[in-house]
């Protein structure tokens, strides 16, 4: 069983369903029959067309339940509809799918769940832990979500900027979670810059090619993460990153700029610096200044600090820390890497040992447990040699 291609095929089989007149709510239900029997009969005899054989199935599953529901003569017209069984169009509806999901009757909180439900192909349950709710919370608040979007035509498309954020986050959910997203999310951004002339989606498909170069040497081989100061450059990608700094000057030089924008202008510093030691933080400073002035974000702010930290000295880089809400996600960890780069090894490694327990996923607790390691053992070596000295003295 092919689930990749099970995924692929999920947004635009479901669009073809409310093309024909399934409310999205309906409509989801009867993929997801169509997908557990997909699951039954393909391992044995496989289509040679599976979109048409899911469109079918579905098709069917969703008249069936369509009879049964107390609109039955309204909606038994759409029997008489039922088109021939064929092959199914080659027309890729999934960025339609987006815009319906980010219609402007819904929250961006909601469009972004139930895109990630409904085109991303995540769980309830990945979703919830994104946003940091129950996932009963989060159960229900994808069903009121459908239930809006029922009966909405693709003629109402949704916000450009709604879609921007969906898009981002299956980017990262991808790079992160336990699902591969991250290329699928570059390719439909693809699609998207070239469909509408928006800086911010050029700012957006630059952004992710910058991050997706580096991929290869986040990770060393025993799976634990690498740090970017770290990271072996030769294994970025550097077409990708050509590529991306390409389509970030040409938005750039639309002088609209937009927080996707900044933030490649960001990742393309980083690229761009030959090693750690050469990053031009000065500038990654002033594009951070910029980017909190777009968003009032505290999370940027939080980054901000670390720039601040890297290009006036880490007590600068902790006095901004300082005016943030120590509450915020990675303040701690970020408190302990300036502490670490003045010198002030002790409260480093105390505020990584704390900080792993608040990680959010194992690879970053494993990562943030072995800096206070590390710490704790250069000054268990160093100890002695200050015991002497202050004797001599």
């Amino acid at each position: 069983m092919d689930e990749a291609l099970l995924r692929r095929l999920t947004p635009s089989v479901l669009t073809v369903l409310v093309r024909r007149g399934a409310d999205f709510a309906a409509a989801e239900d009867a993929v997801q029959e169509a997908l557990v029997e997909a699951v039954r009969v393909w391992p044995d005899d496989p289509p040679r067309d599976a979109k048409g054989w899911l469109v079918t199935v579905a098709w069917r599953k969703f008249l069936d339940q369509a009879r049964s529901d107390a609109a039955r003569r309204r909606r038994e017209d759409l029997v008489d509809e039922e088109p021939a069984p064929g092959p199914a169009s080659a027309v890729d509806d999934t960025l339609q799918l987006y815009f319906l999901c980010a219609h402007p009757s819904l929250t961006p909180s909601s469009a972004v769940a139930l895109t990630l439900r409904a085109v991303g192909g995540l769980t309830t349950r990945q979703i919830a832990e994104a946003y940091l709710v129950p996932e009963a919370t989060m159960a229900q608040r994808i069903s009121r979500a459908k239930r809006t979007v029922s009966g909405i035509r693709f003629e109402q498309p949704g916000d450009v900027a709604t879609v921007l954020r969906v898009l981002y986050l299956v980017f990262n959910e991808g790079y992160s979670g336990d699902l591969d997203l991250a290329a699928e999310a570059i390719r439909l951004t693809r699609q998207l810059a070239a469909s509408i002339d928006h800086p911010e989606v050029a700012g957006l498909l630059a952004l992710m090619l910058l991050h997706h170069a580096r991929r290869a040497a986040r990770t060393a081989p025993d799976g634990s993460l690498v740090p970017l100061a770290e990271q072996d450059r030769r294994r970025w990608d550097t077409k990708s990153i050509a590529e991306g700094v390409a389509i970030l000057q040409a938005a750039l030089a639309r002088d609209r700029l937009g927080e996707f924008q900044a933030q490649a202008a960001i990742a393309a510093l980083h690229a761009d610096a030959p090693t750690a030691e050469e990053t031009d933080w000065v500038q990654i400073v002033e594009w951070y200044d910029e980017l909190a002035r777009l968003t009032d974000s505290p999370v940027v702010r939080l980054n901000r600090a670390v720039a601040v930290g890297e290009a006036e000295g880490p007590r600068a880089g902790l006095a901004a820390l300082a005016a943030l809400d120590p509450s915020l996600p990675r303040h701690t960890a970020v408190a302990a890497y300036l502490h670490e780069r003045d010198g002030d090894l002790t409260t480093a490694a105390r505020l990584y040992a704390e900080a792993a327990h608040k990680a959010p996923n194992l690879a970053e607790r494993a990562h943030l447990t072995r800096r206070a390691a590390r710490l704790n053992n250069r000054r268990q070596r160093t100890a002695p040699e200050t015991a002497t000295g202050l004797i001599r003295d």
